[in-house]
């Protein structure tokens, strides 16, 4: 291992501003000894769920929510369908909503599109299952269409109006790929019009992390690997530098991958990327010297 490794840490990798809000809200809610219920990860990380759990956040379904009353729920950044607050309302459950002004705002925009046009098709550019996804479509009485590649578009019906929508995480290249070929297909007659509803604060990431990883001899992204957005950041990151490994946690980081050709490192992880667990990988590798 090269004694003059160089570390850095990506300034612009860790939380959105969505999830920040989400997590000080639940630190709020249980640092006044508020019994406080999760429905679903507050975020895609799993030890900062760990370290949330600790302090006394239950994550919850929603099977386990309709089983609850009189409690304090916390819907968390991705936002949810208006089922949930309905359930909440039967069950006497007081909601946190955390849900992020971005996603609420697409919701809001979806909402209105379907009631005034119902019988047009309503298209998101997502992750089928996704929760943010799941609260969208809940916007449209479950009528929404979910397209995840191009090849899915082509099962929509060109000669009817076709609105388009984004999952506020996707990329913009997949997302103008779906514009295209819907442009393409669209019949005389039928309206089409597309919405970029795609987060900034997400979508600058990508040209950023991209810049960050072609300047170091090796990189580690640190994610959960179930978030959406890591997976697309670390892609990112190993086809500018295929010296990059994903990681969830310190204990996974190898000495072996850092031979003397290394001399700085960088490590960065995703929208649901704690600081502070970015911070713990830096330590794990001084503790290698």
């Amino acid at each position: 291992m090269n004694k003059d490794l160089t570390i850095e840490i990506d300034e612009g990798s860790g939380f959105c501003f969505g999830v920040t809000t989400a997590i000080k809200k639940a630190e709020e809610e249980l640092a006044n000894g508020t019994q406080l219920y999760c429905l679903g990860d507050i975020v895609h990380n799993g030890m900062e769920v760990k370290r949330l759990h600790e302090h006394g956040l239950t994550t919850i379904n929603h099977e386990e929510m309709r089983q609850l009353h009189g409690v304090k729920v916390l819907l968390r950044a991705h936002g949810e369908p208006p089922e949930t607050y309905a359930m909440a309302r039967d069950n006497d459950i007081e909601i946190i909503d955390a849900t992020c002004p971005v996603v609420l705002a697409l919701q809001r925009r979806i909402k209105r599109q379907y009631d005034t046009n119902p019988d047009a098709q309503i298209v998101i550019f997502g992750k089928r299952g996704h929760a943010e996804v799941l609260g969208l479509v809940g916007q449209t009485e479950s009528n929404a269409i979910v397209v995840e590649k191009v090849e899915d578009v082509e099962r929509l019906d060109f000669s009817r109006d076709i609105y388009l929508y984004s999952q506020t995480t996707k990329s913009l290249d997949g997302f103008h790929r779906v514009i295209d070929y819907i442009q393409q297909h669209i019949q005389p007659g039928a309206t089409f019009q597309s919405f970029d509803t795609i987060c900034r604060q997400v979508a600058n990431r990508m040209p950023n992390i991209a810049a960050f990883a072609s300047k170091h001899n090796l990189v580690l992204f640190v994610s959960g690997r179930k978030s959406s957005n890591g997976k697309v950041l670390f892609k990112e990151c190993h086809t500018v530098n295929p010296n990059s490994y994903q990681i969830e946690s310190p204990e996974e980081i190898d000495r072996a991958w850092f031979t003397d050709d290394v001399h700085t490192v960088g490590i960065c992880g995703a929208t649901s990327t704690p600081k502070w667990l970015m911070e713990q990988c830096q330590q794990r590798i001084l503790s290698f010297e």
